[in-house]
């Protein structure tokens, strides 16, 4: 089976956004920014997982667009999280690039999916 660097780059990404959550609850005491993150950071790579199971290319695009959604979600509560000096900038910079990262994927991804859908 060929891996899917994109589904387990989202994989590790979620696993990093809930040790921040645990991070947050526990030693900062943050409850509300942290549950945001939490659903957002962790629906990106459920949304890719499900995104595999498309019924058909058109079902793929639609899912993969709502992880890009959440990704983009994703980089502003990381944003808000540095800003509100939740997260010093070592920690902002090192999960946002991650962040990026995989919003560039999804990107490509949807940019190559609907031209395959328009052929």
């Amino acid at each position: 089976m060929k891996e899917n660097v994109l589904l387990e780059k989202s994989y590790q990404f979620a696993l990093r956004i809930v040790k921040l959550c645990r991070y947050l609850n526990d030693e900062k005491q943050e409850f509300v920014l942290s549950k945001q993150i939490l659903v957002s950071g962790t629906s990106i790579g459920s949304q890719i997982e499900e995104a595999q199971q498309g019924e058909n290319r058109a079902d793929f695009l639609h899912q993969i667009s709502i992880a890009n959604k959440h990704a983009f979600k994703t980089n502003y509560w990381l944003r808000l999280l540095r800003d509100s000096e939740y997260l010093n900038e070592k920690q902002f910079t090192s999960l946002l690039a991650d962040c990026e990262e995989i919003q560039k994927m999804l990107t490509a991804t949807l940019k190559t999916t609907k031209k395959t859908l328009e052929n």
